[in-house]
């Protein structure tokens, strides 16, 4: 996402992929800001020891969690390949 503001001539800052979609000259689609959420959600908590109030990391998260952060990520992805081909 950083790479399409910079492309756009944007200042992008944080880490936060629905806020960086948001602030798109013109915003990604509703359902694609909230697959960003879905990601959002897992920036602290699966990078820090504390994240969750008990367990390690890893015993939160399986199969099912990482399949779909994958297919947003990519749907993310592709949505910001599209708007910069658009742009040029």
């Amino acid at each position: 996402m950083k790479a399409l503001h910079l492309h756009l001539r944007q200042e992008a800052c944080g880490h936060v992929v629905a806020t960086l979609l948001a602030d798109l000259p013109e915003p990604a689609p509703a359902e694609l800001a909230d697959k960003a959420k879905v990601l959002d959600n897992f920036y602290v908590a699966t990078r820090y020891v504390n994240g969750h109030s008990a367990g390690a990391p890893f015993e939160h998260y399986g199969p099912i969690q990482s399949t779909q952060a994958i297919d947003y990520a990519g749907e993310i992805l592709e949505f910001a390949r599209r708007q910069m081909a658009d742009a040029e």
